[in-house]
């Protein structure tokens, strides 16, 4: 048997880059999946990838910063499924991300990071929790970065925002056997990341603070990923496990 049979697993940005990484080897573990996602083609590809390969996913188009659309998108998955056992949250716009200092940042575009990145996990979470408690537990992974130690403006508010509400769900939801972790990623060579403003992608000079001096692969991300949700991790909870080189190393 798979590791992830008869599971669900619900895969937030999993349309492509590391979220398509971890939709298409949590179905290769046997989990069926519900890809979210804004991009409706790259959605429904990735889901078709799926079936084509004999697994079951379905694609459920959602903006994360609307909570009409999360609440709606919860039902969607629901209703397909019957309930939920994972969730792994990697939503966030870098399309929009622009480097402006906090103290001058308008104040409604960083509201606007936080919607999808960090309240966006909330509501996420928040649609699943009640069926994670019916089956007897479920975990939470919430990808991070980096960055959010480095002193990046809006981009390590919203990333330590997104580490706060993990933390929060874990200490709540332990006794219900809920855990949620967050994964900080170092720099990862997706498409995503590669066009990110100049001002994120300095990747030869970041490279230079790593203790492994080469850019993450997917595949680093999928393996702690799928360690978290498994059983395996079955008595850590609130953890952030960076998966970055060594490029930050926390006593």
């Amino acid at each position: 048997m798979a590791r992830f049979d008869g599971k669900v697993a619900v895969v937030t940005g999993g349309s492509k880059g590391i979220g398509r990484g971890e939709v298409a080897a949590l179905a290769a573990e046997g989990a069926r999946v519900a890809i979210v996602a804004r991009g409706v083609q790259a959605g429904r590809q990735a889901a078709a990838e799926i079936v084509a390969s004999g697994g079951e996913a379905i694609f459920v188009p959602a903006d994360l910063s609307s909570p009409g659309q999360v609440a709606d998108m919860g039902a969607a998955v629901l209703d397909a499924f019957g309930g939920v056992d994972f969730l792994v949250h990697n939503a966030i716009d870098l399309r929009a991300y622009r480097a402006e200092p906090l103290s001058t940042v308008d104040v409604a575009y960083l509201e606007y990071l936080l919607a999808v990145n960090a309240l966006g996990a909330l509501r996420t979470a928040r649609c699943f929790i009640p069926s994670m408690r019916s089956r007897g537990g479920g975990a939470i992974v919430c990808q991070s970065s980096t960055a959010a130690w480095r002193g990046a403006a809006q981009y390590s508010v919203v990333k330590l925002a997104l580490h706060g509400v993990a933390q929060g769900l874990a200490r709540e939801l332990g006794q219900d056997h809920i855990r949620a972790n967050v994964i900080a990623c170092g720099p990862i060579g997706t498409e995503t990341t590669m066009q990110a403003p100049s001002e994120m992608n300095n990747y030869a000079w970041l490279q230079t603070m790593m203790a492994i001096p080469r850019m993450g692969e997917i595949a680093d991300v999928v393996g702690a990923c799928l360690f978290l949700l498994s059983d395996e991790a079955r008595w850590i909870t609130g953890h952030v496990l960076n998966v970055d080189g060594g490029q930050v190393m926390r006593a």
